[in-house]
């Protein structure tokens, strides 16, 4: 039986196969999943804005500049490689928009845009990302295989 690990907002965790990695309720956040492959081992974090500057401290796993550089060190100190790591991610939604303004910061865009960014930065492909919308979703994702499965409210599930 597999274990659940599971991610709260504005924080991450790492795992090994068999565990699973879970985090509930990405409206605009992101939920940025970390695997290599080799080893089996992998992080997700649960981004809730684009960027710590301008902040006064707090979470760095809130942020997606910060949070990556944490789940990265943490992968890497479980012997992870980081030619092989490969990401995946889901999230962005937008899940306020008022008729006939436009729509609110754009929150759930720039998070991904952000991720995005840390990503390339960082050298590892974006194999795969379902974000956008204006629904939430809920993410289960299995280090030992890669695989992502994405629930939603009236949108179903996928794995990608």
């Amino acid at each position: 039986m597999n274990g659940v690990i599971s991610v709260g907002m504005a924080d991450f965790k790492t795992a090994r196969s068999p565990d699973i990695l879970l985090t509930a309720g990405l409206g605009s956040c992101i939920g940025i999943c970390i695997h290599d492959p080799h080893l089996k081992v992998g992080g997700m974090a649960h981004i809730m804005l684009p960027s710590a500057s301008g902040s006064l401290g707090g979470n760095p796993a809130k942020y997606a500049d910060t949070a990556l550089v944490l789940l990265l060190q943490e992968i890497a100190s479980m012997g992870a490689v980081s030619s092989r790591l490969r990401a995946k991610m889901a999230g962005g939604a937008q899940m306020f928009s008022f008729p006939g303004k436009p729509p609110v910061l754009k929150i759930g865009e720039r998070n991904a845009e952000a991720v995005e960014q840390e990503l390339k930065k960082n050298g590892i492909p974006l194999l795969i990302a379902d974000i956008g919308g204006s629904f939430g979703r809920t993410i289960h994702f299995d280090v030992g295989t890669g695989e992502l499965r994405i629930r939603t409210i009236k949108h179903g599930e996928k794995v990608i």
